[in-house]
């Protein structure tokens, strides 16, 4: 399948994106380039940029950006891919740009074959982690609040940061 900057308007395409389908050769080169450079981070995250001005549409190049973020402990530099990852998934799947305002009958989020809600929900889960990690305790258990909402049979374990909030503070012995 070849992917466009329409893939943004087309979910189908969009879904076959979040596997790595469509991503043009040089910006895959450049996301190999960056993971060989990983532990030199000006070069590595130069290389994720590339990427980026290379297929701007496409998840994959994205989802590096975020990981790289990620893993270096960057984790205000990670939140903001994961609200522009969050945006760009909801407009791909029609659903409101603010979280807060989604409801389950929005999108297929309950299903493994919908690819762009599942990443969405992925997203979420992130986003809420990240607000976690960064002390917004509040903002987690509202975002993890709404992750459940969407995804009400937990396949994506929302209820575990759940229960970190519940615990925090408390004894590994208290209930």
């Amino acid at each position: 399948m070849n992917l466009d900057n329409d893939a943004v308007l087309n979910p189908a395409a969009a879904d076959y994106a979040c596997f790595g389908a469509g991503l043009p050769a040089d910006a895959e080169r450049e996301l190999r380039l960056a993971g060989k450079a990983y532990h030199q981070d000006s070069v590595a995250e130069a290389h994720l940029r590339n990427a980026i001005n290379l297929a701007p549409w496409h998840v994959a190049v994205h989802i590096g950006l975020y990981r790289f973020y990620f893993y270096k402990g960057r984790l205000q530099d990670a939140l903001g891919v994961a609200v522009h990852c969050l945006k760009d998934a909801a407009a791909r799947i029609g659903v409101s740009g603010d979280w807060r305002e989604v409801r389950a009958q929005d999108a297929e989020f309950g299903s493994y074959d919908a690819v762009m809600p599942r990443f969405y929900l992925f997203t979420l889960k992130a986003y809420a982690y990240l607000h976690m990690r960064l002390g917004d305790l509040e903002a987690g258990r509202a975002v993890t609040t709404k992750l459940l909402e969407l995804d009400p049979q937990d396949k994506l374990g929302g209820k575990v940061l759940l229960n970190v909030l519940d615990r925090m503070g408390k004894d590994d012995y208290e209930d």
